[in-house]
């Protein structure tokens, strides 16, 4: 029975052998399964690691952009506030360019009113003028009658002087 124990003795240390790596293989096996999943794992938070900083670029290009974008919105107010203050800027304008025409005409006015009030002055003075010219036909009228009236007077007395005179001398002779 030698042989036989020593055989069995093989046999036990060979199954015990095989048992013992069947049991390493199991454990090595289990041990890779599981670096297997750990690695699955890793690989996905790599993916997501990955999609978070493709998540994080984006977030900062869109933070970027808001911040442009609100830049943007505050030049367009300000734009808006310059076209208005255009827009007033070029009534202003329109309204001195209407006030400048409104004085040249207030002055023209102001020059005819005045034109006018001379010319009433002159129709004034001229027809105190036709009235004076009237007295002055009037006077030489006057003066021409008064002067043919002395004229006539002296003519009278000088023809009473000659008939005195006359009267005289044909009583002189008389007498």
């Amino acid at each position: 029975m030698d042989s036989s124990k020593s055989l069995q003795h093989t046999i036990t240390q060979h199954a015990s052998t095989h048992c013992n790596t069947l049991q390493y293989t199991a454990t090595l096996c289990n041990t890779l399964q599981h670096t297997a999943t750990l690695c699955n794992t890793l690989q996905n938070s790599v993916i997501l690691c990955t999609t978070l900083h493709y998540t994080a670029t984006h977030c900062n290009t869109l933070q970027h952009t808001a911040v442009h974008c609100n830049t943007l919105q505050h030049t367009a107010v300000h734009c808006n506030k310059l076209q208005h203050t255009v827009a007033h800027c070029n009534t202003l304008q329109h309204t001195a360019a209407h006030c400048s025409t409104l004085q040249h005409t207030a002055t023209h006015c102001n020059t005819l009113q005045h034109t006018a009030a001379r010319c009433n002055t002159l129709q004034h003075t001229a027809a105190h003028g036709s009235t004076l010219q009237h007295t002055a036909t009037h006077c030489s009228t006057l003066q021409h009658s008064a002067t043919l009236c002395n004229t006539g007077q002296h003519a009278v007395k000088a023809s009473n002087y000659y008939r005195a005179s006359n009267i005289l001398y044909h009583t002189a002779e008389v007498v």
